[in-house]
């Protein structure tokens, strides 16, 4: 019975390493791509990228067949519970996709006041000449 529990003691440490040591490989290609740790040095956007995503994905696959138990089930019910799983993640893909969408539109379509108005700081002299400006808009 001992020898079981030292046994399962090993697996879970050994997988909490496994972690700790990708994570660390994430924080570390995450600060070295954007020249935290040499600076000057820069990597390509699209390799942070994937190599962030392939990451994820990695420890997301070994901690729901590891600490989920789903590499020793049947192939049903790591179906039923893979099959959602993968939907949450194309619905939150395409969410994002129609939110950038949605908001590059919105800059697209504003109005010439909207688009004076933003990001600048104007006199009181320069606000009465906008808003009149407006009114004779409507």
């Amino acid at each position: 019975m001992a020898h079981d529990y030292e046994t399962a003691k090993k697996v879970v440490l050994k997988g909490l390493i496994l972690l700790a040591l990708v994570t660390v490989a994430e924080v570390f290609i995450a600060l070295l791509g954007k020249g935290h740790i040499i600076s000057g040095f820069y990597l390509p956007r699209w390799f942070i990228y994937l190599a962030m995503i392939g990451l994820s994905v990695y420890k997301a696959y070994f901690i729901m067949g590891e600490f989920m138990h789903l590499r020793y089930e049947v192939k049903g019910l790591v179906s039923s519970i893979l099959l959602p799983f993968l939907l949450l993640v194309w619905a939150i893909i395409a969410f994002l996709w129609d939110g950038s969408h949605w908001g590059q539109q919105r800059e697209d379509y504003k109005t010439p006041f909207e688009r004076e108005r933003q990001g600048t700081i104007i006199d009181e002299a320069e606000l009465e000449r906008i808003l009149e400006r407006t009114k004779n808009l409507d």
